[in-house]
């Protein structure tokens, strides 16, 4: 099972999305509107976005719920 990594600094107003392992040699591309795109450089695969001044509740980012806390195991 693939496992997405969330990241969310509230002091910086920045979300971050792995869904690969981060990479030393990782590049960032700007998609535009504060959208930061995170590929591999060697292959150019994408392995993560940013978003930049990101708070809950962000239209750029609506389909998804970001929810701070620890997950329950069953």
């Amino acid at each position: 099972m693939a496992q997405v990594k969330i990241y969310y600094e509230p002091e910086m107003e920045l979300l971050t999305v792995f869904w690969q392992a981060p990479r030393k040699n990782q590049i960032a591309t700007e998609l535009g509107d504060g959208i930061i795109l995170i590929k591999d450089s060697t292959t150019g695969e994408p392995i993560g976005i940013e978003i930049l001044s990101y708070k809950p509740g962000d239209n750029r980012f609506d389909t998804v719920n970001v929810e701070m806390g620890r997950l329950a195991t069953v």
